[in-house]
């Protein structure tokens, strides 16, 4: 059982800086930050979950099934990641590409301490044995105030690519050969940036790519020597009560600091029929994703291809919702739509098939979800992209960036796209 504590404070901004210092004395941390973008289906501004009291931490095989065990018996909040490579118990699947980082395929913690802002409330949901600790620690926070230091991350980390310009182009000519034959109609191609033998600090690392950014779906992870750094601006499924609710990516802009330039690539991408044809793909295999647990007739297209504006790109984002059943399980909506269509392709494991034997590295936590279930069940996971990944044992790093490879794909203008979702992350990394 949790204790709940409401308490009114006057700097909401200043509080949420000292509150994610405050809580980096601890081995497993989450924080998510919406970066006060107004969502629709939003729950918080800011929310800090601290102290594991318990864990799952699998790798794939049957980790549906452990996870869905571990959210039953535990029957509260609980925190985590699924990985990309999850697929593999979702479907036939393998994943045997080279995996520098080495992060499990899932990890889940039940919080001892959960700390929440909406405007200008902040809310304390403890765990009863650390209850009373909730006063002490208000104060604690209330006192202090972080300055934000701006722009502080580790220089000079050398950047190095697992694939070189040529055989991206290469691989992407293999792609668009298996669209041509029919065997898929679009593909998420992705390629890893690394460094080895880095020392850095994630906390700095991740204020610097946030200050940068500005992601609805921001957030850092500290799982021991693990850690995520994630400026995410997509939704991958979200489920309050009987509804879920799903906000696929695809279309992807640079902005301009010139207004008006800035304006008329927002239109462009608006009207671009290959950005519209990769979005709507996407939305149609979505659609039957969320059917599979549905009440007949209840999926809904809400949104379709709105762009939206962020720090460094513009992005056309689909909004698609359902109701489902109420004996379905929360843990069973998830794996059932799961890896998300905005990262695979369709059909769908065809395209996992393919761009497993194409890409050079392991995906892990890149492309898959983090995330939280509340005790009632429902529950709100990203997609992780945009994302710095750090072994920190390991001294190993690792962020990765893709594109939607459809018919009408210019291997040069995606690789450009590449580039351009790459740029905060490069920004931070080098300084």
């Amino acid at each position: 059982m949790r204790k709940k504590s409401v308490y009114t404070i006057d700097d909401p901004l200043g509080f949420k800086e000292s509150l994610l210092s405050w809580g980096q004395e601890h081995d497993e941390v989450v924080w998510l930050d919406s970066n006060e973008h107004r969502d629709t289906y939003g729950s918080f501004d800011a929310l800090l979950a601290l102290d594991g009291l318990t864990a799952l931490i699998t790798d794939s095989k049957n980790a549906f099934s452990d996870l869905k065990e571990y959210q039953s018996e535990t029957k509260d909040w609980i925190f985590g990641y699924l990985s990309y490579d999850l697929k593999n118990d979702t479907e036939n699947l393998v994943s045997y590409n080279d995996d520098g980082l080495e992060f499990p395929d899932l990890y889940f913690f039940q919080p001892k301490k959960i700390i929440r802002i909406i405007g200008n409330r902040v809310e304390f949901l403890y765990l009863n044995m650390v209850a009373n600790e909730i006063m002490e620690d208000f104060d604690t926070l209330n006192r202090s105030r972080v300055l934000n230091p701006g722009f502080i991350a580790d220089k000079g980390v050398s950047i190095k690519m697992r694939i070189f310009k040529d055989e991206y182009f290469k691989n992407v000519d293999r792609i668009l050969s298996h669209i041509h034959k029919g065997d898929i109609y679009e593909a998420n191609f992705c390629q890893e940036f690394y460094a080895e033998n880095v020392s850095l600090n994630p906390l700095h690392s991740y204020k610097a790519l946030n200050a940068i950014s500005k992601a609805p779906f921001s957030t850092y992870i500290k799982l021991f020597d693990k850690y995520i750094l994630s400026a995410s601006p997509e939704r991958y499924l979200k489920k309050i009560g009987n509804k879920i609710i799903s906000q696929p990516i695809k279309g992807t802009a640079p902005r301009s600091a010139n207004r008006t330039k800035d304006e008329e690539l927002r239109i462009n991408l608006k009207n671009d029929e290959k950005e519209r044809s990769e979005n709507i793909m996407i939305v149609d295999l979505v659609r039957n994703d969320l059917s599979k647990n549905a009440e007949k007739g209840s999926v809904t297209v809400e949104e379709l291809c709105e762009v939206y504006s962020f720090e460094q790109v513009h992005q056309m984002i689909s909004t698609i919702s359902a109701k489902i059943e109420d004996d379905v399980h929360a843990v069973d909506l998830i794996k059932d739509t799961f890896p998300m269509g905005s990262m695979t392709g369709a059909p769908k494991i065809s395209a996992m098939k393919i761009i497993e034997k194409l890409e050079t590295f392991k995906r892990g936590v890149y492309s898959g979800a983090v995330g939280y279930f509340t005790s009632e069940s429902d529950f709100d996971f990203n997609v992780v992209i945009r994302s710095i990944l750090y072994n920190e044992t390991k001294q190993y790093l690792s962020y990765s960036v893709g594109s939607a490879i459809t018919a009408k794909s210019i291997p040069e203008k995606e690789y450009e796209e590449c580039l351009v979702k790459a740029k905060a992350m490069r920004k931070v990394l080098e300084g």
